[in-house]
């Protein structure tokens, strides 16, 4: 998923719109962009769009549910889970404990609504408090539901105290360049996506490009959205360039026509098997 674009989960009108947008996947948002009196009306409106959808087209559907400390996942997921989303965004989760606890949660959901067990995946948001940053390393690829993580860095700006979480030129400070570290080697220990936070400023393109293509470079597959303008740009930046792939089909294929070997040469330069191993990723990613 290169692109993935919350939507108000209260919002009919802005639901329907953001299919037309051209993302990878929807976030309908049961949490921060609704307000507590509009909660249940959310539900009603997220169960509504869910269940309507045509299954084998458009994009993925995500339900962002609210946190364990709420009190309110479990109206959540009684809400939307026979509506069968696609998968569980899991807001401020404090370790892979929490994957296992709403893992544990769903299967009950899902047998309830006849569906198969598993179905229904999660991504968790792993940095929005300091507990739940300084336990990223408890994910793990045996949390079978869990395709991606991510993370976000407005609450955990509030977590621990910070004016704000970017410098005078837009740059991340360094607690929060430590979050987004965190979560690459947290997907990468988990064997699964890491996908890249959400840029505010939804006017500026050049910065949001800027940092896609630096998120992009150090490992993330694709960007949380928050306007319908951005998808394109998070879609370019995460789309592998023809030139890459040519790169990355030519190593495959060296290695494979050289048989059981730990280095290869193409055109004067040597390639050793990470290289071979990145080329892989980027063509899984290609072919997604």
């Amino acid at each position: 998923m290169r692109s993935m674009l919350f939507v108000p989960g209260d919002s009919e009108r802005k639901l329907e719109k953001s299919l037309q947008s051209g993302a990878d996947a929807l976030i309908v948002d049961l949490e921060d962009s609704v307000a507590p009196a509009s909660k249940e009306a959310a539900r009603k409106v997220a169960a509504g769009f869910l269940s309507a959808r045509t299954r084998d087209t458009g994009p993925a559907l995500y339900v962002r549910v609210n946190d364990f400390t709420t009190g309110l996942t479990d109206d959540d997921l009684a809400a939307v889970i026979a509506a069968r989303p696609d998968g569980i965004m899991l807001p401020k989760s404090a370790s892979g404990h929490d994957v296992t606890r709403l893992s544990v949660k769903l299967r009950v959901h899902e047998a309830e609504a006849g569906l198969d067990d598993g179905v229904i995946r999660i991504i968790p948001l792993i940095t929005e408090t300091a507990a739940g940053l300084l336990a990223a390393g408890t994910y793990d690829a045996s949390l079978p539901r869990l395709v991606g993580v991510t993370w976000g860095a407005e609450d955990l700006s509030a977590d621990v105290g910070a004016r704000t979480a970017r410098d005078a030129n837009g740059r991340f400070t360094e607690v929060f360049r430590l979050a987004r570290a965190m979560t690459i080697l947290a997907a990468a220990k988990a064997q699964t996506l890491a996908i890249d936070t959400v840029f505010t400023d939804f006017r500026d393109m050049e910065g949001l490009r800027t940092e896609c293509l630096e998120a992009e470079r150090d490992g993330f597959s694709g960007k949380l959205a928050i306007h319908p303008a951005q998808v394109p740009v998070i879609n370019e930046a995460f789309t592998p360039s023809a030139e890459a792939i040519g790169e990355a089909e030519a190593i495959v294929a060296a290695f494979a026509g050289a048989g059981d070997v730990g280095v290869v040469g193409i055109g004067g330069k040597m390639y050793d098997r990470p290289h071979l191993r990145r080329a892989e990723r980027l063509l899984a990613r290609a072919q997604a």
